[in-house]
């Protein structure tokens, strides 16, 4: 009954602390390559026409496996629950071999309403709230800890090895992690040198002489301005003070880990995660800084980080419990620990740097002390409480968190678990009360409770607002598809919105989109056409792939218009219109020519489409 209560206790926790974002960020990118393996035509986009991540990854045939049977929407969404499950599963799994059965149900708890954000700008985290390969690559080496740990060393090896072809970048940590386990320490700390070292040969000599760059592509300055404006990310020179906060937490509470944690094989998996996440950040800041050679630049070594953010937080609570036990800092390093990760207001490698100072005086610190220590910790335990209070009473006053999705008392709820600390304070009581609490009636009125939440709160966590892509949508729309021959492309003007609408529910190809160029980094004809494209588009929008200046300039504080779009006219659709690539355009603006108008009710009500064919037919005849 325990095992059930607290099953249904972390659904309910995942849905009241997460949404499915559906199409957002590379949800449209990976649901289209998916697409394009039904629907041809869609292989004539700018995002894959060249060198794609596509190339490089079979998750897009099985994502096109469950479209085929279940549609785009659920298709999408099953398979996406099928990745969370099975990521989830793995982590608890891995979490009983450092702790036990029971606690491991909190060390899942902590992964839920924590967000594991690695690399730069918070673009990226573990466990991601849309479906992509990383997904499914990321519950594949979850696993392969799992197994290694259960003492199936050869199986994990296979296993990650299967995660290299779905999502190479975020499964190559998860192999070099399981090589430096099988290593002696020594020997993985010389190899991780070895391996930095020897990137950083490859670099130079790519940089340097040219007979290496026979079979070392170095980016030439017209590719790797478009990359470095439109991905700035992968340059950790552009990196803020806050993405190395958010990078050295995890390396500085694995340290914490391997010094409180008893048993050698936790150890060993600190320093592993260590050494893994630290090269994979040398190797990056080497690829950003020398040539740079196109195909370290493409590996995305910072990646590796995911791997060490997500083992760091997996062992917090045998790390808290076994701190806990010492009389004289254990109670105030475990609650700092907890703070780090789940309290928003204050800095969160800072809070963990201190639990780890702390540690490592220990020794020096006398019974008295230690007494104050604690009323330290019960001190900070009590303003946690208040700031909790302090806030739940503002967000009852406050404003109607108005989603679309759900009432207002969950919305409400919402609110609350978002703090980080008000969820991890609940999931811990009712974790204490169930274990102190032998009653089995007890346990299944919590049970119904906790089922019955999730019930409720489950939809409104799935449920999507984009209608893009739906049969209802597609029939809606079904004159332009018919309009709109399935080899021709599609411009949304402004240009900031997203090309979900013109892949999914038009079925054709986008002209340009800020989400597409984000191949330019693996093909330089697919940042020669971005630059070109942008370039047709001038009369109605600044190129919005040149994120970094737009950063600069916000940084500097110059305001700048997001999407720096301008109104359509008569004369800049000619214009943009002249380029043979660019099939229809859709915009707000009536400018003649004779659109095909949208006069449903919605978000493209009183739209139109203009046929650029038509376009240039009347342009040449005046």
């Amino acid at each position: 009954m325990v095992a059930i209560t607290f099953t249904l206790l972390l659904v309910a926790l995942w849905a009241v602390t997460h949404r499915y974002h559906g199409f957002d960020r590379d949800g449209a990118l990976y649901a289209v390559q998916a697409l394009a393996k039904i629907q041809q035509p869609l292989q004539g986009d700018l995002y894959l026409q060249n060198t794609s991540q596509d190339h490089f990854t079979i998750f897009s045939p099985i994502y096109a496996f469950f479209i085929r049977i279940f549609g785009l929407k659920t298709g999408e969404l099953i398979l996406f629950a099928v990745c969370q499950l099975w990521f989830y599963a793995a982590a608890g799994m891995a979490a009983r071999e450092f702790s036990s059965s029971n606690t491991a149900w909190l060390s899942v708890a902590l992964l839920i309403m924590t967000i594991g954000y690695y690399g730069a700008y918070q673009i990226f985290s573990y466990s991601e709230n849309y479906l992509s390969a990383r997904s499914l690559g990321e519950a594949l080496v979850a696993s392969a800890v799992a197994v290694h740990f259960r003492g199936w060393r050869w199986q994990a090896l296979v296993i990650a090895s299967i995660a290299m072809f779905i999502h190479p970048l975020m499964a190559l940590p998860g192999v070099l992690l399981l090589v430096c386990l099988h290593l002696p320490t020594k020997l993985a700390v010389i190899s991780t040198v070895g391996g930095v070292m020897a990137a950083l040969v490859t670099a130079l000599m790519a940089a340097h002489i040219p007979a290496a760059r026979h079979f070392l592509t170095v980016m030439d300055p017209a590719w790797l301005e478009v990359v470095r404006e439109r991905s700035q990310f992968l340059f950790l020179q552009y990196w803020t003070p806050t993405d190395w906060g958010l990078a050295a937490r995890p390396v500085v509470c694995l340290g914490l880990s391997a010094l409180v944690l008893p048993a050698e094989r936790a150890r060993k998996l600190c320093t592993a995660a260590i050494l893994v996440g630290v090269a994979g950040l040398a190797v990056a800041f080497i690829a950003g800084s020398i040539g740079p050679v196109a195909v370290l630049l493409q590996g995305q070594a910072w990646r590796w980080m995911w791997l060490t953010g997500f083992l760091s937080v997996l062992l917090i609570v045998p790390t808290v419990f076994q701190m806990w036990r010492d009389d004289r800092c254990g109670p105030l390093c475990s609650v700092l620990l907890v703070l780090a990760w789940t309290y928003p207001e204050i800095d969160g490698v800072a809070s963990a740097a201190l639990a780890l100072m702390l540690w490592l005086a220990r020794n020096h610190i006398s019974e008295r002390a230690g007494h104050y220590l604690k009323w330290a910790a019960g001190a900070v335990a009590a303003i946690i409480g208040v700031w909790i209070f302090a806030h739940c009473w503002t967000y009852l006053r406050g404003p109607i968190p108005e989603t679309g999705r759900e009432s207002l008392l969950i919305g409400r709820i919402r609110e609350v678990f978002g703090l980080g600390i008000s969820a991890a304070v609940f999931v811990g009581l009712l974790w204490f009360w169930v274990n102190k609490n032998h009653s089995l009636y007890a346990a299944f009125a919590v049970s119904l409770a906790l089922l019955a939440a999730a019930i409720v709160i489950l939809p409104g966590s799935v449920r999507q607002l984009d209608t893009a892509g739906t049969r209802a949508e597609i029939e809606e729309f079904s004159d332009w598809r018919q309009a709109v021959p399935p080899d021709s492309s599609v411009l949304i003007v402004p240009t900031r919105n997203s090309p979900a609408f013109i892949w999914f529910t038009l079925g054709r190809t986008s002209y340009m989109t800020v989400d597409q160029s984000s191949g330019a980094v693996f093909s330089p004809t697919t940042a020669r056409e971005i630059r070109r494209r942008s370039e047709v588009l001038l009369p109605v929008a600044e190129p919005d792939w040149r994120i970094l200046t737009r950063l600069t300039a916000e940084h500097a504080g110059k305001r700048k218009d997001d999407a720096q779009t301008r109104p359509l006219t008569a004369q800049s659709l000619s214009s943009i219109c002249s380029d043979s690539q660019l099939g229809f355009v859709m915009a707000k603006e009536n400018v003649g020519f004779d659109p095909l108008r949208h006069t449903h009710a919605g978000r493209f009500e009183d739209w139109n489409l203009y046929d650029c064919r038509h376009v240039r037919a009347v342009a040449a005849a005046t």
